[in-house]
């Protein structure tokens, strides 16, 4: 009777480990020189390194803008394909042409406001030769909106968005409350109207009769604002610290957040983050606008100081 024998030698698992870490080299290897092609445009996409519908995690890894600071480090071109920062001596730090290449993968590739011929007078204009402009993180001409949801004291979800921006501190800088935006705020303080400031008002001579006819005023809450300064404009930041002080309000979560910038001039972008498996993905540049100071400076406005009349 007849046996068949098998022998396993011990070089066969070490045969077997080093296979396994060379495919993971191999796919290092793609991964970083998908990334490359960004920078130094050779004619290869990562997307034509794989299957169609299939994604690398190594390579959207690498790809991705992780975080808003990595992001202005690829815009200014401050940092190399592996994530490292370069040093101002380095012939890539700054330079114009690798950023000509590289800008247009900051963009979310998947939306129509972002991936037009605007987009490319947006990149001739940051990367031009004589006045070329970068991102700076301590300029104040930057904002984030962060999306959020409170309860009122009967614990009914109320809706809240957030705008801070950057102020100095000392040798450094921090995040601070700007303002407040919510529209039912901007319900209870409605544009005025010329027929009601005709309506309510209090006399110049009431002072003559001790203000009596104040209790109008008073005994009015719905048109109370009428009996300020014409000018007059709700802050609502100062309503939302009341309420919190009042406990009327209290923090459930953040829902979303995103930024808004405002440091190039005639230009305005958001950006936002995607979280998607593919290589663009991340903080991306989720809209731009080509703006007049005017419309750039009523924007501005818009982020510190949320009034009725915008």
């Amino acid at each position: 009777m007849s046996r068949n024998i098998h022998f396993i030698f011990p070089y066969d698992d070490i045969i077997s480990k080093r296979k396994t870490q060379l495919c993971i080299r191999i796919k290092r290897f793609i991964a970083i020189l998908s990334l490359c092609m960004f920078f130094y445009g050779l004619p290869l996409t990562a997307q034509s390194l794989y299957p169609a519908g299939q994604s690398n995690n190594e390579t959207v890894f690498y790809t991705m803008n992780k975080q808003v600071n990595q992001f202005v480090h690829r815009f200014n071109m401050e940092e190399d394909q592996y994530g490292k920062m370069l040093d101002r001596k380095d012939k890539r730090y700054h330079n114009n042409n690798l950023r000509k290449k590289f800008l247009p993968f900051l963009f979310d590739i998947h939306n129509p406001r972002t991936s037009g011929k605007l987009k490319n007078y947006f990149i001739d204009d940051v990367t031009n030769a004589k006045h070329p402009v970068y991102l700076n993180f301590l300029d104040k001409n930057w904002y984030a909106e962060v999306s959020t949801t409170f309860l009122d004291e009967n614990g009914k979800p109320v809706n809240l968005i957030l705008f801070l921006t950057l102020e100095q501190a000392g040798q450094g800088s921090k995040w601070i409350i700007s303002n407040v935006y919510d529209t039912d705020l901007k319900h209870l303080f409605p544009v005025e109207s010329t027929k009601k400031q005709a309506k309510y008002f209090l006399h110049p001579q009431s002072h003559e009769i001790d203000f009596m006819n104040l209790h109008k005023a008073l005994n009015n809450p719905d048109d109370i604002e009428y009996y300020a300064s014409t000018g007059f404009r709700p802050d609502y930041l100062s309503l939302f610290f009341y309420l919190m002080k009042k406990r009327k309000l209290s923090f459930k979560q953040i829902n979303e957040v995103k930024f808004h910038f405002f440091q190039i001039k005639n230009w305005y972008f958001e950006l936002k983050y995607f979280n998607r498996n593919e290589n663009n993905s991340g903080w991306l540049i989720s809209n731009l606008k080509y703006l007049s100071d005017d419309e750039k400076a009523n924007l501005i406005k818009f982020y510190r100081s949320c009034t009725t009349d915008l």
